[in-house]
């Protein structure tokens, strides 16, 4: 017993030897970094103090106040606090994937400890076994250890009408055992939301000319199905939805009157930057401004392309659309290069994270704001 009792006493004395240093570690790191000459030389030292204070606030409760939590160490929040609405598209890795180099683990790995994000915006082609219960249940519990929300899946494979050749009752009803298999999966994962392409898909009889209008029976079942989704979206807390993707959806009129038409709250759309069929190739960029202005209060989520974020002026009006109808997405980017993928979607999560911080510290969203003439 009383080797018991010093034991714990033994116990006891660490613990509180522990807590002082790390409130000496948080409070040197904290003079530190409000010095800037020293601040910019600290590299590796700043960042050991920072990783050793945050593992041993995990472990001891209450070291860090409610301002300085362990996960302000890994995610970047904008000026109120809250995570930056900001995620990629995992299909920015798609090389990367068919290359065997990464997997939907992976892919979760680099959003929360690469990039700092607090969002994974799901390609269906990562999610490799939809069917399987355990597996879902697995990537949904990977999720949760690394606090990420999902705000949308890219749902290729599960439009709503093939082709006029291959559109027949028997292939309408396996895209809806896809469609609703994801729909299930939206709502086990709280999923933000469901992007299922209209259809048809480009090729094999499909008008080239993205323009033509849907067939009228071929509407009718697009209105029909997408309420349906919707309705069950909406009784679930997501929304589901087309996207600027493929085929007459491309085309403003044509998403225009099927959104109307449909016309219900759960159901929105993705918007891919620059994916609006033009008029002409030379008033293509004046089309797609005016078609993201039209179309902003029902977007729900959006994919930004690299040509869209490496220029400042474009990608600043972009956003700000979107930010002028109150949008409640995450601004997610898309890389299709397939080289060198880890670095140049780093880079474009930092040019479109530049348009946030720029907005959370009362700026227009220019990344490189106007500076005043200096008095010589």
């Amino acid at each position: 017993m009383k080797n018991r009792i010093c034991f714990i006493e033994t116990i006891e004395i660490f613990s509180s030897f522990l807590t002082f240093f790390c409130h000496r570690i948080v409070f040197f790191t904290n003079i530190v970094t409000s010095i800037p000459q020293i601040n910019n030389i600290m590299n590796r030292k700043d960042f050991f103090c920072k990783t050793l204070a945050g593992a041993a606030a995990i472990a001891i409760p209450g070291v860090l106040s409610n301002e300085a939590m362990a996960s302000d160490l890994v995610n970047p929040k904008s000026a109120y606090g809250k995570p930056l609405p900001l995620s990629c598209l995992s299909y920015s890795f798609n090389v990367l994937v068919s290359q065997g180099m990464m997997d939907i683990f992976g892919y979760f790995e680099t959003c929360r400890y690469r990039y700092g994000l607090n969002a994974a915006d799901l390609w269906v082609g990562m999610i490799t076994d939809p069917d399987n219960e355990a597996y879902i249940d697995k990537v949904h519990r990977a999720l949760r250890e690394r606090q990420l929300v999902v705000p949308n899946i890219a749902c290729d494979g599960a439009h709503l009408i093939e082709p006029a050749n291959r559109d027949t009752p028997e292939s309408r009803a396996h895209l809806r055992t896809i469609q609703d298999r994801y729909m299930q999966i939206c709502k086990k994962w709280g999923v933000g939301f469901l992007r299922l392409d209209a259809g048809p898909m480009p090729g094999n009889g499909t008008p080239t000319d993205t323009t033509t209008p849907w067939k009228e029976e071929e509407f009718d079942y697009l209105v029909k199905r997408y309420r349906e989704l919707a309705q069950f979206a909406y009784d679930n807390g997501f929304t589901v939805g087309a996207e600027n993707h493929m085929g007459q959806e491309k085309y403003w009129p044509n998403m225009e009157k099927l959104i109307k038409a449909i016309d219900h709250p759960g159901f929105g759309i993705c918007v891919h930057f620059g994916g609006w069929t033009a008029k002409s190739p030379e008033t293509a960029l004046q089309d797609n401004i005016a078609a993201d202005k039209a179309a902003a209060k029902w977007i729900r989520h959006t994919h930004i392309p690299w040509d869209t974020c490496i220029d400042p002026v474009m990608l600043t009006e972009r956003m700000n659309i979107l930010r002028d109808a109150e949008y409640p997405g995450y601004y997610s980017i898309e890389h299709h290069s397939g080289q060198n993928e880890y670095a140049l979607v780093g880079v474009q999560l930092d040019l479109v994270k530049g348009v946030l911080t720029a907005w959370d510290n009362g700026g227009t969203g220019q990344l490189i704001p106007p500076r005043q003439p200096r008095n010589n």
